[in-house]
C-alpha cells in the first residue's frame, strides 16, 4: 500500500481529530505556562499550532495540485530544507501524492553541502525557511536545477513564493495520481559522518513497511500521543512516528531538545511515547535528578514508553531511567537510513533484562553476522552485521560502486561490528571504521565508552584512535562532564582500571563531545580537533 493511502484513510476516519501539534516554547519563554496560547497576531511560529487530520490531508492535496500545476510529474524531485514545523509533513505527503520523490535535507549542513545534495538528487523545487535563508542565498546562483523556490516563515526573500499563500488558491481535492508499492518515493541522505552524504533511494513499500514494523513493535493505538523531538528530515524521527500515523494517533512536534521543554511537553500534551537520543536522555535525567527539580508540577501519568536509538545506548543510562520511571516500557531500536530507519533490529519491550543488546531481528526482518569473506561467524564471534527485509533501500542514487559494496545478494552490509549471544540477542560492538588496532589488538571504542559513561560525573564520551609510532594506534577518550561536576585525569584513570589493561584509554581529554543532529557522536570532528599539534604532544607524552 502506498503510504499516502494511510493519510487518506486517517482523514476519512478521524478528520476532526488533532493530527499534528507544533510546540515552540522558545518563542516566548517569558510567559507563564497558562499564557502560552498565542493570539492570531502572533509570529508565524507561535507557541502552539494544530492541524486536524482533514487539514493535514487538505494541505497535502493543495501542495500536490500546486506542484502538478507547475509541471512536476512522477519521478521528479522536490526538496524540503526546513526545521521541524507544522508545514513539514503536509509538504512531504503533498510531494508523494504527485508521484514525485521527496528529498528531505538536513537544515544544519553548510551551504556547500546543501548545493551538493540538491545537485545529487536532481531536485527541481526547494521548500526552505528562515533558518536556512542565508545559506540558500549564498548558493542560489549555482542552483541551476532549481526552478521554483517556496518559503515558510518571516522575512521572505523576493526570489521565493510564500508556501501557505501560494497553495491556498489550489484545490483541496486529492489528485489521485496512481501509485503502487514499487513506485519510488524518497531520497534520504546519510548522516555523512565519514564523508559526503550518500543519496539513499526508497520505494513506497519501504515507507509503508516502516509504519507496520513500528506499530508491531510498540503497539501504538489511536489514543497514543507521540512526542517527536528529532529532526523530520531524518528517518529516525519520522519512521518512529509512522507507527502512530498508521493508527491515526496524534503527534507533538517539539521545536526544541531542551530537557525542560521535553518534560513540559510530555506533561502538558499527555504524551505516551517519547523517542530520544542518548544526549537528550542524559539531559533529561540530569534535570530529573537535580534536587531542586519540582516533579510535582508535572503529570507523567500518561507516559508509558521511552525508546532510544541512533547510537549505542549505555546500559547505565537505561538503569538510571528506570529508577525515575520504574513502570515504563523501554526499547532500543537499531536501524539505518538504508533500512528505512527504525526496527530492523530492536530489543523489544519485553526484554529490558537484556539492556545492552540492540536486540533481535525486527518484524519481517532477517539478520546475520559475517566475516570479511561474507561467511557467517560462529555464535559469540565478532563480525559485520547484515540485515535483510522489506524496508531495504533500492540503491545509492547514481552511485553504483557504493551500492555494490553495501547491497550484496539482497543483504545490506551495515558497516557495524556486532556479535550474537546464545539467546539470539545481538550486541553492537562498534562501527567497522571506528575499530582501533593497537599493536595488532582490536579495540572497540563503544566498550570503553560504555564503561566511562558509568562514572557519575560524565555526560558524554567519545573514544577515538590516534596514531602511535610503535603501536600503530592508541585509544584516547574525550570526556564531557555534567554541568557542575568535576573529575580529574587521575580519578578517571583510576576509574578505568575497571577495564582490561589494553582497553584503557591512554589519554584523557576533558572537552565538549560534538554530536550531529541525530545524536551520533561526530568521530571525524574529534579526530580533527585532536590531531595536529595536540596529536604530536599526545604521542610524545605516551612514548
Amino acid at each position: 500500500m502506498p503510504i499516502v493511502d494511510i493519510l487518506r484513510n486517517n482523514a476519512k476516519k478521524y478528520g476532526a481529530d488533532d493530527a499534528l501539534v507544533e510546540l515552540n516554547y522558545d518563542a516566548d519563554e517569558s510567559k507563564a505556562w497558562n499564557e502560552m496560547e498565542l493570539v492570531e497576531s502572533a509570529h508565524h511560529f507561535g507557541a502552539r499550532r494544530v492541524l486536524t487530520w482533514k487539514e493535514f490531508d487538505d494541505t497535502a492535496n493543495r501542495f500536490a495540485n500546486y506542484l502538478l500545476s507547475i509541471g512536476i510529474k512522477k519521478d521528479d524531485k522536490v526538496a524540503i530544507l526546513l526545521m521541524n514545523c507544522l508545514e513539514w509533513l503536509p509538504a512531504y505527503f503533498g510531494i508523494l501524492k504527485t508521484g514525485a520523490w521527496a528529498v528531505p535535507l538536513n537544515y544544519r549542513i553548510p551551504a556547500e553541502e546543501i548545493q551538493y545534495s540538491l545537485e545529487k538528487s536532481e531536485a527541481s523545487v526547494l521548500l526552505f525557511g528562515e533558518d536556512t535563508l542565508e545559506r540558500v542565498e549564498q548558493i542560489r546562483g549555482n542552483l541551476g536545477g532549481i526552478r521554483e523556490y517556496l518559503y515558510t516563515g518571516a522575512n521572505r526573500p523576493d526570489f521565493a513564493k510564500d508556501f501557505s499563500e501560494t497553495i491556498a488558491g489550489f484545490s483541496a481535492d486529492d489528485p489521485n495520481i496512481p501509485l503502487t508499492d514499487d513506485d519510488f518515493a524518497a531520497i534520504y541522505f546519510s548522516s555523512g559522518t565519514t564523508g559526503l552524504p550518500k543519496a539513499i533511494l526508497h520505494k513506497h513499500q519501504s515507507l509503508s513497511w516502516s509504519c507496520i514494523t513500528e506499530q508491531k513493535h510498540h503497539g501504538q493505538t489511536k489514543d497514543d500521543v507521540f512526542l517527536c523531538i528529532p529532526p523530520l528530515y531524518h528517518t529516525g524521527a519520522k519512521m518512529h512516528w509512522f507507527g502512530s500515523f498508521l493508527v491515526g494517533g496524534k503527534a507533538i512536534l517539539l521545536r526544541s531538545s531542551k530537557a525542560k521543554w521535553i518534560l513540559r511537553a510530555a506533561s502538558e500534551e499527555k504524551c505516551s511515547i517519547v523517542w530520544m537520543t542518548v544526549p537528550w536522555t542524559q539531559d533529561v535525567l540530569c534535570l530529573l535528578e537535580d534536587p531542586n527539580f519540582d516533579r510535582s508540577a508535572y503529570d507523567f501519568s500518561h507516559w508509558r514508553m521511552l525508546h532510544i536509538g541512533a547510537q549505542p545506548v549505555p546500559p547505565s543510562l537505561v538503569q538510571r531511567w528506570l529508577k525515575q520511571f520504574p513502570n515504563h516500557q523501554y526499547d532500543t531500536n537499531y536501524g539505518l537510513s538504508e533500512s528505512i530507519g527504525p526496527g530492523c533490529v530492536h530489543l523489544g519491550v519485553e526484554n529490558t533484562r537484556k539492556v545492552g543488546a540492540i536486540g533481535v531481528p525486527g518484524y519481517g526482518w532477517k539478520v546475520k553476522i559475517v566475516d570479511e569473506d561474507g561467511n557467517e561467524v560462529p555464535q559469540g564471534s565478532v563480525g559485520e552485521l547484515c540485515v535483510q527485509g522489506p524496508g531495504l533501500m533500492t540503491c545509492y542514487y547514481h552511485d553504483e560502486k557504493a551500492t555494490a559494496e553495501t547491497l550484496k545478494d539482497g543483504w545490506l552490509y551495515t558497516g557495524d561490528v556486532a556479535k550474537m549471544d546464545d539467546e539470539g540477542f545481538i550486541y553492537l560492538v562498534d562501527r567497522k571504521k571506528n575499530v582501533i588496532i593497537m599493536g595488532g589488538e582490536n579495540i572497540y571504542p563503544v566498550q570503553i565508552e560504555d564503561h566511562i559513561m558509568k562514572h557519575p560525573a560524565v555526560k558524554a564520551v567519545g573514544v577515538i584512535g590516534v596514531y602511535h609510532e610503535r603501536l600503530g594506534e592508541i585509544p584516547a577518550a574525550i570526556i564531557e562532564l555534567k554541568d557542575g561536576a568535576s573529575c580529574t585525569e587521575e580519578e578517571m584513570n583510576e576509574f578505568c582500571k575497571g577495564l582490561p589493561r589494553y582497553k584503557r584509554p591512554k589519554k584523557i581529554i576533558f572537552a565538549p563531545v560534538p554530536h550531529n543532529p541525530t545524536g551520533k557522536i561526530e568521530k571525524p570532528k574529534l579526530k580533527k580537533l585532536y590531531g595536529g599539534e595536540q596529536l604530536v604532544a599526545m604521542q610524545n607524552e605516551i612514548k
